[in-house]
């Protein structure tokens, strides 16, 4: 990248800025109205330091113009700046015959979206969390490198409609089924990039939700997905007797736990895994194969079950959460995201992990990703914007992120077959 810094704005202007707001002339959200975008955040630190009797210095040390996050946030104070850094590298998707050091998302005639060495960053306040991951993935490595492959892909939006009774509901569901190519075509008019792929209708009495399903390439979509299933449902509310609800009716289903999406996909479902030679347990990992096996069945898949989770594994969000911030994804859709579940078993005396996200929403186009730092993130994998073919850089990160919860997996299971845990957290002064 090669942003500018943030300018330093005049603290006498911001000052004056300021004096409007304490003054009753203006409001927070209008500053930037008044005044370029760096010295409104300016004037508005001076005001919640005041109010506060917080030093701001620090959120005030930004490194890019604040008009570079006018899309990403509203009443600027400056940033939150939270550690990065990089496991790895680690080999995805390439054979051991390989000897390229550096890899491109493609797809490939290997059917991967990434391949080659890559460094992986997470930007996390969790220490010993970077360390655990790069042991993993460093087994990993040894072992030949990882598998991933993005298994199915679709950004959903699930609005509900209202009708008098069950006979117009199934009259609605006739209706979608018999015109779904006029719903493609009014939805997809309103973008030049996603496709709708389907729409499947779910009926709950007088209700019916229809979940439509799109292709958003490389945008984790979920603005796209809602402007065109407004344009579909435009068209629904003028050729039925239906009444649109609301735009979103929770089948969607976005940043809630959910099993639709554990079950059907949501943005990218995605599997990475690997077979490790005993050796290499024994010798890297101080346990056996068979010993993280049992601990991932009473654990992750036995004990998951008797608490009734979604999420059947030991610590996935930790990886996707982290990756999320240093590439510039919704934090919020980490719900989803680690909505995952890992097995483990002893093929032919050596160990076979693997990681399966359901529902992985990621971008490499829009929203935080057009952030400097974020974008940064992105190019250490080397997926930041669009793919070619479109979709590809993000089939690519979602990639990435399945190895490094695969890695992630693999090393917080390793260390309580070996009886570590506690003594690595106590040893890194966690």
């Amino acid at each position: 990248m090669t942003d500018s810094a943030a300018p330093s704005p005049d603290p006498e202007a911001a000052e004056a800025l300021a004096d409007r707001v304490r003054d009753g002339d203006l409001r927070f959200h209008e500053l930037e109205d008044h005044a370029d975008a760096d010295t409104a955040t300016a004037a508005r630190r001076l005001l919640v330091g005041e109010q506060s009797g917080a030093s701001l210095d620090a959120v005030g040390d930004y490194a890019f113009p604040a008009e570079q996050a006018d899309p990403n946030i509203e009443n600027m104070i400056g940033a939150a700046q939270i550690p990065m850094g990089v496991v790895g590298p680690v080999t995805i998707n390439v054979e051991e015959t390989s000897t390229s050091n550096q890899g491109a998302a493609h797809s490939g005639d290997d059917g991967g979206a990434l391949s080659g060495e890559h460094y992986l960053p997470l930007a996390t306040t969790e220490g010993a969390l970077l360390a655990s991951v790069n042991r993993g993935l460093s087994v990993v490595d040894a072992a030949g490198g990882a598998r991933a492959r993005v298994t199915k892909s679709g950004m959903t939006r699930a609005p509900v409609f209202s009708v008098a009774d069950v006979v117009e509901a199934e009259a609605l569901v006739s209706w979608v089924r018999d015109n779904e190519p006029a719903l493609k075509e009014a939805a997809e008019e309103t973008t030049s990039h996603g496709e709708l792929l389907d729409v499947t209708p779910y009926v709950v009495g007088n209700s019916v939700f229809l979940r439509f399903r799109y292709d958003t390439k490389d945008a984790m979509g979920m603005n796209m997905a809602t402007i065109a299933t407004q344009a579909a449902c435009d068209v629904v509310e003028g050729e039925t007797t239906a009444s649109l609800v609301a735009l979103s009716g929770n089948l969607c289903t976005d940043k809630k736990p959910a099993a639709i999406n554990a079950v059907e996909g949501r943005g990218r479902s995605v599997t990475a895994d690997v077979t490790i030679p005993r050796k290499v347990v024994e010798d890297r990992l101080h346990t056996t194969p068979e010993a993280i096996a049992e601990i991932n069945t009473r654990k992750n898949l036995v004990g998951s079950a008797k608490a009734g989770s979604l999420g059947f594994n030991a610590h996935v969000a930790n990886v996707v959460a982290a990756m999320f911030l240093a590439t510039g994804q919704d934090a919020a859709q980490v719900v989803e995201g680690s909505n995952a579940i890992t097995t483990a078993e002893v093929q032919s005396g050596d160990l076979y992990v693997s990681v399966s996200l359901a529902s992985l929403e990621v971008g490499t186009v829009g929203g935080g990703t057009k952030l400097p730092t974020q974008a940064e993130g992105l190019d250490i994998i080397g997926v930041r914007g669009s793919g070619d073919p479109a979709g590809a850089n993000a089939d690519a990160l979602a990639e990435a992120i399945a190895v490094g919860s695969l890695a992630g997996e693999l090393s917080l299971l390793a260390a309580l077959g070996s009886r570590h845990l506690s003594s690595a957290h106590e040893e890194l002064g966690r």
